[in-house]
Protein backbone atom coordinates (compact mmCIF):
# COMPACT_ATOMS: atom_id res chain seq x y z
CA UNK A 1 0.00 0.00 0.00
CA UNK A 2 1.32 3.41 -0.93
CA UNK A 3 2.04 5.89 1.82
CA UNK A 4 -0.28 8.88 2.05
CA UNK A 5 1.29 12.01 0.54
CA UNK A 6 2.26 15.08 2.51
CA UNK A 7 -0.57 17.61 2.43
CA UNK A 8 1.40 20.02 0.25
CA UNK A 9 2.54 17.39 -2.25
CA UNK A 10 1.16 17.96 -5.76
CA UNK A 11 -0.40 14.94 -7.44
CA UNK A 12 -1.41 14.31 -11.00
CA UNK A 13 -4.73 12.92 -12.17
CA UNK A 14 -3.72 9.31 -11.45
CA UNK A 15 -1.89 10.00 -8.20
CA UNK A 16 1.56 10.20 -9.77
CA UNK A 17 3.76 13.22 -10.42
CA UNK A 18 2.57 15.45 -13.22
CA UNK A 19 4.87 15.35 -16.26
CA UNK A 20 4.98 19.12 -16.55
CA UNK A 21 6.26 19.52 -13.00
CA UNK A 22 9.99 19.75 -12.54
CA UNK A 23 11.56 17.90 -9.60
CA UNK A 24 11.76 19.94 -6.43
CA UNK A 25 15.06 20.53 -4.67
CA UNK A 26 15.94 18.32 -1.75
CA UNK A 27 15.29 21.10 0.77
CA UNK A 28 11.74 21.51 -0.50
CA UNK A 29 10.98 17.81 -0.61
CA UNK A 30 12.39 16.86 2.76
CA UNK A 31 11.57 19.93 4.84
CA UNK A 32 13.46 20.89 7.99
CA UNK A 33 13.07 17.49 9.63
CA UNK A 34 12.51 15.15 6.70
CA UNK A 35 9.07 14.18 5.40
CA UNK A 36 6.47 16.93 5.49
CA UNK A 37 7.14 18.35 8.95
CA UNK A 38 7.36 22.13 9.13
CA UNK A 39 6.30 22.59 5.50
CA UNK A 40 2.80 23.97 6.08
CA UNK A 41 3.70 27.61 6.46
CA UNK A 42 6.36 28.00 3.76
CA UNK A 43 6.41 26.35 0.36
CA UNK A 44 9.56 26.52 -1.68
CA UNK A 45 9.78 27.47 -5.32
CA UNK A 46 10.61 24.89 -7.94
CA UNK A 47 13.81 25.61 -9.89
CA UNK A 48 13.30 27.60 -13.10
CA UNK A 49 14.03 26.26 -16.53
CA UNK A 50 17.55 27.67 -16.82
CA UNK A 51 18.05 28.95 -13.30
CA UNK A 52 19.80 27.62 -10.28
CA UNK A 53 18.53 24.50 -8.50
CA UNK A 54 19.51 25.76 -5.07
CA UNK A 55 15.84 25.89 -3.97
CA UNK A 56 15.61 29.66 -3.48
CA UNK A 57 12.27 31.16 -4.57
CA UNK A 58 11.98 32.79 -7.95
CA UNK A 59 11.01 36.49 -8.08
CA UNK A 60 7.42 35.68 -9.02
CA UNK A 61 7.10 32.67 -6.73
CA UNK A 62 4.16 34.30 -4.92
CA UNK A 63 2.03 33.82 -8.03
CA UNK A 64 2.15 30.07 -7.36
CA UNK A 65 1.03 30.38 -3.74
CA UNK A 66 4.59 30.55 -2.44
CA UNK A 67 5.70 32.75 0.42
CA UNK A 68 7.91 35.53 -1.03
CA UNK A 69 11.51 35.68 0.13
CA UNK A 70 10.98 39.20 1.49
CA UNK A 71 8.36 37.85 3.89
CA UNK A 72 10.22 34.72 4.92
CA UNK A 73 13.49 36.20 6.10
CA UNK A 74 14.76 39.42 7.61
CA UNK A 75 18.30 40.80 7.57
CA UNK A 76 20.38 40.58 10.71
CA UNK A 77 19.28 43.23 13.16
CA UNK A 78 16.12 43.91 11.13
CA UNK A 79 12.48 43.39 12.05
CA UNK A 80 11.24 39.95 13.18
CA UNK A 81 10.72 37.28 10.55
CA UNK A 82 7.22 37.35 9.10
CA UNK A 83 6.97 33.76 7.94
CA UNK A 84 5.84 32.36 11.30
CA UNK A 85 2.83 34.70 11.44
CA UNK A 86 1.85 34.43 7.77
CA UNK A 87 0.28 31.05 7.09
CA UNK A 88 -0.65 29.79 3.62
CA UNK A 89 -3.12 27.02 2.92
CA UNK A 90 -1.31 24.05 1.37
CA UNK A 91 -1.64 24.55 -2.38
CA UNK A 92 -3.42 21.96 -4.50
CA UNK A 93 -5.22 21.90 -7.85
CA UNK A 94 -8.62 22.46 -6.24
CA UNK A 95 -7.54 25.70 -4.55
CA UNK A 96 -5.71 26.80 -7.69
CA UNK A 97 -8.87 26.35 -9.76
CA UNK A 98 -10.95 28.37 -7.30
CA UNK A 99 -8.36 31.15 -7.36
CA UNK A 100 -8.42 31.10 -11.16
CA UNK A 101 -12.21 31.43 -11.38
CA UNK A 102 -12.24 34.30 -8.87
CA UNK A 103 -9.58 36.16 -10.88
CA UNK A 104 -11.16 35.48 -14.28
CA UNK A 105 -12.97 38.59 -15.52
CA UNK A 106 -15.14 36.46 -17.81
CA UNK A 107 -16.47 34.28 -14.98
CA UNK A 108 -20.19 34.61 -14.37
CA UNK A 109 -21.31 35.99 -11.02
CA UNK A 110 -22.83 32.61 -10.17
CA UNK A 111 -19.54 30.80 -10.75
CA UNK A 112 -17.69 33.57 -8.92
CA UNK A 113 -19.85 33.40 -5.79
CA UNK A 114 -19.87 29.59 -5.79
CA UNK A 115 -16.07 29.44 -6.04
CA UNK A 116 -15.60 32.24 -3.49
CA UNK A 117 -17.83 30.44 -0.97
CA UNK A 118 -15.86 27.23 -1.42
CA UNK A 119 -12.56 29.01 -0.92
CA UNK A 120 -13.94 30.89 2.08
CA UNK A 121 -15.00 27.60 3.64
CA UNK A 122 -11.50 26.17 3.24
CA UNK A 123 -9.94 29.24 4.86
CA UNK A 124 -12.45 29.23 7.72
CA UNK A 125 -11.86 25.53 8.40
CA UNK A 126 -8.11 26.11 8.59
CA UNK A 127 -8.69 29.19 10.74
CA UNK A 128 -10.65 27.10 13.22
CA UNK A 129 -7.78 24.64 13.19
CA UNK A 130 -5.58 27.43 14.63
CA UNK A 131 -7.80 27.75 17.71
CA UNK A 132 -7.02 25.81 20.90
CA UNK A 133 -8.62 22.46 21.62
CA UNK A 134 -8.92 20.44 24.80
CA UNK A 135 -8.82 16.68 25.03
CA UNK A 136 -12.02 14.88 25.96
CA UNK A 137 -13.40 11.35 26.19
CA UNK A 138 -16.79 10.33 24.82
CA UNK A 139 -18.76 7.10 24.87
CA UNK A 140 -19.76 5.61 21.51
CA UNK A 141 -23.18 4.00 20.87
CA UNK A 142 -21.51 0.58 21.27
CA UNK A 143 -20.23 1.50 24.73
CA UNK A 144 -16.59 2.09 23.89
CA UNK A 145 -14.62 5.07 25.13
CA UNK A 146 -13.17 7.37 22.46
CA UNK A 147 -10.49 9.93 23.25
CA UNK A 148 -10.93 13.01 21.09
CA UNK A 149 -10.80 16.79 21.25
CA UNK A 150 -13.24 19.69 21.47
CA UNK A 151 -13.03 23.44 21.00
CA UNK A 152 -12.21 25.60 23.94
CA UNK A 153 -14.98 28.13 24.51
CA UNK A 154 -14.48 31.84 24.03
CA UNK A 155 -14.21 32.46 20.28
CA UNK A 156 -15.93 35.01 18.07
CA UNK A 157 -15.81 36.39 14.55
CA UNK A 158 -15.47 40.00 13.40
CA UNK A 159 -16.12 40.98 9.79
CA UNK A 160 -14.79 44.15 8.20
CA UNK A 161 -17.69 45.53 6.18
CA UNK A 162 -18.59 45.17 3.43
CA UNK A 163 -16.49 42.48 1.74
CA UNK A 164 -15.76 40.74 5.03
CA UNK A 165 -19.47 39.98 5.38
CA UNK A 166 -19.08 37.52 2.50
CA UNK A 167 -17.16 35.27 4.92
CA UNK A 168 -19.72 35.31 7.73
CA UNK A 169 -21.88 32.48 6.38
CA UNK A 170 -18.85 30.25 5.95
CA UNK A 171 -17.99 30.77 9.61
CA UNK A 172 -21.58 30.15 10.74
CA UNK A 173 -21.70 26.96 8.67
CA UNK A 174 -18.82 25.66 10.79
CA UNK A 175 -19.79 27.25 14.13
CA UNK A 176 -23.56 27.54 14.38
CA UNK A 177 -23.74 29.64 17.53
CA UNK A 178 -20.62 31.78 17.14
CA UNK A 179 -21.06 35.49 17.79
CA UNK A 180 -19.96 37.87 15.04
CA UNK A 181 -19.12 41.55 15.40
CA UNK A 182 -18.77 44.13 12.63
CA UNK A 183 -16.51 47.04 11.75
CA UNK A 184 -17.15 49.57 8.99
CA UNK A 185 -14.01 51.33 7.74
CA UNK A 186 -13.89 53.60 4.71
CA UNK A 187 -11.36 55.97 3.21
CA UNK A 188 -11.87 59.62 4.07
CA UNK A 189 -12.65 61.57 0.88
CA UNK A 190 -10.32 64.43 1.83
CA UNK A 191 -7.37 62.69 3.46
CA UNK A 192 -7.78 59.25 1.79
CA UNK A 193 -6.94 57.70 5.16
CA UNK A 194 -8.89 54.77 6.58
CA UNK A 195 -11.55 55.97 9.01
CA UNK A 196 -13.73 53.94 11.38
CA UNK A 197 -17.44 54.70 10.96
CA UNK A 198 -19.03 51.84 12.91
CA UNK A 199 -17.98 49.11 15.32
CA UNK A 200 -20.18 46.64 17.20
CA UNK A 201 -18.70 43.71 19.15
CA UNK A 202 -19.80 41.18 21.75
CA UNK A 203 -19.49 42.93 25.14
CA UNK A 204 -16.93 40.41 26.40
CA UNK A 205 -14.78 40.40 23.27
CA UNK A 206 -11.71 41.22 25.35
CA UNK A 207 -11.93 37.67 26.75
CA UNK A 208 -12.37 35.99 23.38
CA UNK A 209 -10.16 34.81 20.55
CA UNK A 210 -11.06 36.70 17.40
CA UNK A 211 -11.36 35.47 13.82
CA UNK A 212 -11.06 38.73 11.85
CA UNK A 213 -12.52 38.34 8.35
CA UNK A 214 -11.42 40.39 5.36
CA UNK A 215 -11.02 38.62 2.00
CA UNK A 216 -8.57 40.90 0.16
CA UNK A 217 -5.43 42.40 1.72
CA UNK A 218 -4.15 45.06 -0.65
CA UNK A 219 -2.42 47.84 1.32
CA UNK A 220 -3.27 46.47 4.76
CA UNK A 221 -4.46 49.90 5.98
CA UNK A 222 -8.06 48.81 6.59
CA UNK A 223 -7.03 45.81 8.64
CA UNK A 224 -4.54 47.88 10.65
CA UNK A 225 -7.31 50.30 11.61
CA UNK A 226 -9.62 47.41 12.48
CA UNK A 227 -7.02 45.83 14.75
CA UNK A 228 -6.50 49.18 16.48
CA UNK A 229 -10.22 49.30 17.24
CA UNK A 230 -10.10 45.76 18.64
CA UNK A 231 -7.15 46.72 20.83
CA UNK A 232 -9.14 49.69 22.14
CA UNK A 233 -11.79 47.15 23.21
CA UNK A 234 -9.23 45.11 25.14
CA UNK A 235 -8.34 42.48 22.52
CA UNK A 236 -4.68 41.47 22.37
CA UNK A 237 -3.16 41.08 18.87
CA UNK A 238 -1.85 37.63 19.86
CA UNK A 239 -5.43 36.25 19.96
CA UNK A 240 -6.42 37.69 16.56
CA UNK A 241 -6.40 35.39 13.52
CA UNK A 242 -6.94 37.28 10.27
CA UNK A 243 -8.78 35.17 7.68
CA UNK A 244 -8.14 36.32 4.12
CA UNK A 245 -8.39 34.84 0.64
CA UNK A 246 -5.74 36.87 -1.18
CA UNK A 247 -2.94 39.13 0.01
CA UNK A 248 -0.25 41.28 -1.54
CA UNK A 249 3.27 41.08 -0.10
CA UNK A 250 3.01 44.74 0.91
CA UNK A 251 -0.32 44.23 2.69
CA UNK A 252 0.84 41.26 4.74
CA UNK A 253 4.15 42.91 5.59
CA UNK A 254 2.49 46.15 6.69
CA UNK A 255 0.10 44.36 9.03
CA UNK A 256 2.71 42.13 10.65
CA UNK A 257 5.20 44.95 11.06
CA UNK A 258 2.50 46.97 12.84
CA UNK A 259 1.30 44.00 14.92
CA UNK A 260 4.00 41.30 15.06
CA UNK A 261 1.85 38.98 17.19
CA UNK A 262 -1.11 38.76 14.83
CA UNK A 263 -1.64 35.65 12.70
CA UNK A 264 -2.59 35.97 9.01
CA UNK A 265 -4.11 33.03 7.16
CA UNK A 266 -4.52 33.29 3.38
CA UNK A 267 -4.44 31.17 0.22
CA UNK A 268 -2.13 33.27 -1.92
CA UNK A 269 0.42 36.08 -1.74
CA UNK A 270 0.61 37.91 -5.05
CA UNK A 271 1.51 41.49 -6.05
CA UNK A 272 -1.87 41.89 -7.77
CA UNK A 273 -4.92 41.23 -5.58
CA UNK A 274 -8.44 40.72 -7.01
CA UNK A 275 -9.77 43.98 -5.60
CA UNK A 276 -13.03 43.54 -7.51
CA UNK A 277 -14.01 40.80 -5.06
CA UNK A 278 -16.56 42.69 -2.96
CA UNK A 279 -18.32 44.33 -5.88
CA UNK A 280 -18.67 41.14 -7.87
CA UNK A 281 -19.65 39.01 -4.87
CA UNK A 282 -22.51 41.35 -3.91
CA UNK A 283 -23.47 42.11 -7.53
CA UNK A 284 -22.62 45.81 -7.54
CA UNK A 285 -19.87 45.70 -10.16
Amino acid sequence: MEAMPCHNQQLGPAGGPRPQDEPQPAAAAAGPGGGCGGSRLIRFAEPGGGGSSSGSPSPDSSSNGLLPEALRAAPAGGPPQLGAQLKLLPMNDQIRELQTIIRDKTASRGDFVFSADRLIRLVVEEGLNQLPYTECTVTTPTGYKYEGVKFEKGNCGVSIMRSGEAMEQGLRDCCRSIRIGKILIQSDEETQRAKVYYAKFPPDIYRRKVLLMYPILSTGNTVIEAVKVLIEHGVQPSVIILLSLFSTPHGAKSIIQEFPEITILTTEVHPVAPTHFGQKYFGTD
